[in-house]
């Protein structure tokens, strides 16, 4: 027996609501994010690096180097996030992590700079885990698109070779009022290079 009420048009959802300024963002934001404030600065950093077609990345430039955006991003919202107590209590797990391994120097000086190595690299890793949850709520929100660029093919997914490329709304960049363009559109592969410094690799 056929169940009619299958075949029966679907009800559209409600398209969202147009934003028209700042206020419209700020209250978009709070009903998708459960850290508002934090994905607010995300939206703007991403707007400010914006090129005048919307979009930002796949690389930034950061004085002489081209970093991802994700990584531009997570660097430029860490300090505002630091708080010293948390810092240190992970700097402890840290040190206590690799003593437990063997792998604490014995040197207290070459000791105290690979825990600041392994904490450094540890705060990078959740400062891109945030970024990425925040663009996903902006995203959803509808203030940005985001794709991923790829050496030759651009797709939809994130994958080997590709980077994150963000795109402002127009509605959104002209609630902001984005500042000069600072992102770079090269398609140059991506290496981390000496002391762990970013650094785009050379044309081949």
């Amino acid at each position: 027996m056929l169940q009619f009420d299958l075949f029966a048009p679907s009800i559209p959802t409600p398209a969202p609501a147009p934003v028209v300024g700042l206020p419209d963002i700020v209250r978009i934001i709070a009903e998708h994010s459960g850290r508002p404030r934090y994905t607010f600065m995300v939206l703007d950093l991403i707007a400010r690096a914006a090129r005048t077609n919307g979009e930002a990345g796949p690389l930034v430039r950061e004085g002489e180097v081209l970093v991802p955006i994700r990584e531009w991003l997570a660097a430029a919202i860490a300090p505002s996030g630091a708080r010293h107590h948390q810092r240190r209590a992970t700097a402890d797990k840290v040190r206590a992590a690799l003593a437990a391994k063997g792998e604490l120097p014995g040197d207290p000086v070459e000791a105290a700079r690979r825990v600041d190595a392994e904490l450094s690299e540890r705060i990078r890793e959740t400062g891109m885990t945030a970024i990425s949850r925040a663009v996903s709520e902006l995203v959803k929100a509808g203030l940005i698109r985001r794709h991923y660029q790829g050496f030759f093919v651009d797709h939809e997914n994130r994958g080997a070779q590709r980077h994150a490329v963000y795109t402002v709304t127009d509605a959104v960049r002209a609630a902001l009022q984005p500042s000069i363009v600072t992102s770079e559109n090269r398609r140059q592969p991506y290496v981390r290079g000496a002391h762990a410094q970013p650094r785009a690799a050379a044309a081949r």
